[in-house]
């Protein structure tokens, strides 16, 4: 292995896209099947593809490449962002919820933004 190689698992900004998932599908489950139907199934699969573009991208070798993915993670994260708010001016989730979960989806987006930007050459033309 590489020196100075971060593995996928050990990378911060995935670490909290998981995180996020897991609270997606805790608000998930608690959802009626109706709702989960309606909007549950779209709200979790937006939250679990800010994971998922991370990681697609994190495979890539050419640096535009990973972007690319990150900028879809990105795209995701802020459909998500849609989602919970949706849940919560539609009374399916509570207040607590709804601050806890978009405080660590804007906790994750400020992350990923510093991401994306380290990810470009230093030196490249702007």
């Amino acid at each position: 292995m590489e020196e100075g190689y971060i593995k996928l698992g050990d990378l911060q900004v995935y670490l909290m896209a998981v995180e996020l998932s897991d609270k997606a599908w805790e608000i998930y489950v608690k959802l009626g099947w109706e709702n989960k139907k309606v909007i549950g199934f779209q709200f979790v699969s937006a939250t679990d593809s800010v994971a998922a573009n991370i990681a697609e991208g994190y495979g890539r070798y050419h640096y535009l490449d990973r972007i690319k993915f990150y900028y879809n993670s990105r795209g995701s994260l802020l459909e998500t962002k849609h989602w919970i708010l949706s849940l919560y001016k539609r009374k399916m989730i509570n207040k607590n919820e709804f601050d806890d979960f978009l405080s660590k989806a804007n906790a994750l987006h400020w992350e990923l933004n510093k991401y994306i930007k380290s990810c470009y050459p230093k030196n490249r033309v702007k």
